[in-house]
């Protein structure tokens, strides 16, 4: 006779919850004899590891196949999970479908509205509290999601491969740079710090913003930083990308031939720029990356850094009082690491 069984996966999921989260041990020994049996190891193995024996492996064996997991797990046990079998639709809820699918006119799902559906729509009623209580029991977690580019470059792949071919055969009398924007406020972007508990810490702003753009170039070989401030009230504009391209011509004389690797925005594919380019007859080329993809962009790194370690909260209250402690940030690490994955296999081989 067989001696081994074959557990569906509802049936699995059970007899390891109890195993795992059960507190009667008879009831998980039960639940770990069945999960060993499912995996078709011999009952001697299992009865010599769970210090038990075949017949007591083999009546549990028999229960199982006969009466099913509520055979197993004891008369409390298998009622408990009973009156919550409702969990895993609240999980499915929660993690893949978005309240409008049920009539709400909302975007996220809340503890409430989720005590509200169970009690319309499938007749069970627990509280907003008892909802709250099982899904951080279950290991989710309230907190704000990462944002993702929902669109995609149908050329991306041909793109990036054409840039990733220019660094991998760059010849050593031309370079290279990673070009990208930023933009400094004097209301700061805030962000996580510590305080006391049930003490909300204060982070003190101008009121009135002003802002100021840098353009920057990350070099592909050493690292280097090359920095261009924009004007006060001068935007992302084709003048600041311009200038930054003469602070490059003049930074990198040695080099033929200066490889410019930026995004599509319309400041660097404008007619000013077209022209630049003709009159400076193949001392500057530049490359466009995939669209919405900034992750193909190392500088982008750069920026997060910056950021994280000194606009976030900061406390400075002008502009210039800002600006030097960006600059100041910026040659204290006058050299910065390529982060970027897209590129990982590459910074290798160089």
């Amino acid at each position: 006779m067989d001696g081994s069984i074959q557990l569906s996966a509802s049936d699995r999921k059970m007899l390891l919850a109890i195993y795992r989260q059960g507190t009667e041990p008879d009831e998980r020994l039960r639940a770990h004899i069945l999960l060993l049996l499912d995996t078709g190891l011999p009952w001697v193995l299992i009865a010599s590891v769970l210090f038990t024996s075949t017949a007591t492996i083999n009546r549990w064996r028999r229960r199982y196949r006969a009466e099913g997991v509520a055979g197993i797990a004891g008369r409390r046990a298998w009622r408990a999970a009973l009156r919550e079998w409702w969990l895993a639709l609240v999980f499915r809820w929660v993690l893949h479908q978005s309240p409008t699918a049920f009539g709400f006119v909302r975007s996220r799902w809340t503890c409430e509205a989720v005590a509200l559906l169970l009690r319309e729509d499938y007749r069970v009623r627990v509280s907003r509290e008892t909802v709250r209580r099982r899904l951080r029991a279950a290991g989710l977690v309230w907190r704000r999601p990462r944002p993702v580019l929902g669109p995609k470059d149908p050329a991306y792949a041909y793109k990036l491969g054409k840039i990733r071919a220019l660094l991998r055969d760059l010849p050593s009398d031309q370079t290279a740079v990673f070009m990208d924007e930023v933009d400094i406020n004097t209301n700061p972007k805030i962000g996580s710090m510590w305080m006391q508990r049930g003490v909300q810490a204060e982070v003190v702003t101008p009121g009135t913003n002003q802002k100021r753009y840098l353009a920057g170039s990350l070099d592909w070989r050493p690292g280097a930083l090359t920095l261009t401030e924009g004007k006060p009230w001068q935007g992302r504009n084709t003048a600041l990308f311009l200038a930054h391209l003469d602070d490059l011509r003049r930074r990198y004389r040695c080099y033929r031939v200066i490889h410019v690797i930026c995004d599509n925005a319309r400041s660097h594919s404008a007619k000013k720029v077209r022209k630049y380019l003709a009159e400076h007859a193949g001392r500057v080329l530049i490359h466009y990356l995939p669209a919405y993809a900034p992750q193909t962009n190392p500088i982008e790194r750069v920026w997060w850094h910056l950021h994280e370690e000194v606009t976030r909260n900061h406390r400075c209250p002008t502009m210039e009082a800002l600006l030097d402690m960006v600059r100041s940030w910026l040659t204290a690490g006058s050299r910065f690491d390529i982060e970027s994955a897209v590129y990982a296999d590459l910074r290798i081989a160089a």
